[in-house]
């Protein structure tokens, strides 16, 4: 049992087994297979991977549910989800990758080249995955995050060994410098709807995809790192303490309500609305301006004026926006582990749900692209109970999903490659926290 998974789930509900735990599949600790019964898998924090499911189904409902209401205003799903979803979803790989690499024991040494080259192939395999999809789902009907989270995993490599104190700090410095960098860069550019990103846009115009993936994406990478450090800080974290577990919690309901009120101050209170106002209707109709305030950008603001930069729009990546979504991670993540200490019944069908999420995600585009497949409510209501009833009956008898195996096999081999001429000593002690 490893110090960031403190204690196992009662007989009666299965235990589900991490897509990034502690001891992928294959490697040295030797965690059984996915084939191996579900019962046998090693005991794991269950609210971690509600926490995910809820993720998850946050974008489905996105996906499918109008972003406003008749008269306007933001409809519920929106309100709950956007924005939010994603960046929680960005948030726990930054756990899971913290697990995968060790917990609370950073890798060093031929330890962290065994766990970088298993992140590099992780990252290569979501990658493939989120630019074949690509080709299948248009982009008015979902932006696919999995290239830019692939481009993530990429970019956690350099931070593996960071101490949770440094984590944070990057963390916060992202949140201020890079939304302000991404501003002055883009200065005389125009706002656009990056289409969903495909191999061939990677081999045709590879300087231009890398600079979408990066700064100008729906999910850009660079703003985004924010959250992965967030994430790496917590899994890096004794989460077997439930006063550390309250600790995030309350740190992130204040963020959150600290970022609110600091925007409300800048907009409402110093006069910033107005001049914001001014400046966008400039460029833009009354209808679309109050469309963004409401429903969010995609990835990036306009640059007309500095003061968007105090908005807080869903997929605005602007230091408010960054700053409010982590609260809400951080505060979603703890109340589920919290939940998970003391029951694992309630949170059975999103844990489950939540264990193999690219298997599921993927499965969510394709049926969210399908022709017959109504929208609004009744899709989100259809592709939840698709989602969730896979996940129950696949999690009986397997540890991981489908392409979750794929993935965790492939790093598993990455890493033994890696670790295969160690001495027996550090070989032994990879992995495990």
């Amino acid at each position: 049992m490893t110090a960031a998974e403190p204690q196992a789930t009662p007989a009666r509900a299965a235990a589900l087994s991490h897509d990034c735990d502690p001891t992928p599949s294959g490697d040295v600790a030797g965690t059984p297979p996915s084939t191996a019964p579900a019962q046998r898998s090693k005991p794991r924090l269950v609210g971690i991977d509600a926490a995910r499911g809820i993720a998850l189904l946050g974008m489905v409902a996105v996906h499918n549910i109008e972003a406003t209401d008749a008269d306007g205003t933001a409809s519920l799903a929106w309100t709950l989800s956007a924005g939010k979803s994603a960046a929680l979803f960005a948030l726990l790989a930054g756990v899971g990758i913290a697990f995968a690499s060790g917990g609370r024991r950073r890798p060093t040494g031929r330890t962290w080249t065994a766990n970088a080259a298993s992140l590099a192939v992780r990252g290569l395999l979501i990658g493939a995955v989120g630019l074949t999809i690509g080709y299948l789902v248009p982009t008015d009907y979902a932006g696919v995050i999995l290239p830019y989270y692939a481009l993530l995993f990429v970019l956690a490599i350099p931070l593996l060994a960071l101490p949770i104190r440094a984590l944070i700090g990057l963390a916060a410095a992202i949140t201020v410098a890079v939304p302000v960098l991404s501003h002055v860069l883009r200065l005389g550019t125009e706002t656009v709807i990056v289409p969903n990103m495909t191999f061939t846009d990677l081999a045709d115009h590879p300087v231009q995809a890398i600079a979408e993936l990066a700064l100008t994406g729906q999910y850009p990478a660079l703003p985004w790192m924010a959250y992965l450090c967030v994430g790496l800080a917590v899994g890096r974290s004794v989460l077997s303490s439930r006063r550390t577990v309250v600790l995030i919690t309350i740190i992130g309901a204040a963020l959150a309500a600290a970022s609110t009120a600091v925007s409300w101050l800048l907009l409402d209170v110093l006069g910033g609305r107005g001049r914001l106002e001014e400046a966008a209707l400039q460029t833009m109709t009354p209808k679309a301006y109050a469309d963004v305030m409401t429903s969010g950008w995609n990835g990036t603001t306009a640059t007309d004026t500095s003061w968007w930069l105090a908005t807080m729009a869903p997929h605005s990546s602007t230091p408010l926006d960054l700053a409010y979504t982590i609260g809400v991670g951080l505060a979603v993540l703890g109340v589920c582990i919290l939940i998970g200490r003391t029951t694992t019944t309630v949170l059975r069908p999103l844990a489950a749900a939540g264990s193999m999420t690219l298997t599921l995600y993927c499965a969510h585009l394709l049926m969210l692209s399908w022709p017959v497949m109504p929208g609004n409510l009744t899709g989100f209501l259809i592709q939840t109970a698709v989602l969730i009833a896979f996940a129950l009956a696949w999690s009986r008898t397997h540890t991981r999903g489908p392409f979750e195996e794929i993935v965790a096999q492939a790093a598993g081999a990455a890493r033994r490659k890696v670790l295969g001429a160690a001495p027996a000593k550090e070989r032994n002690g990879a992995g495990r926290s």
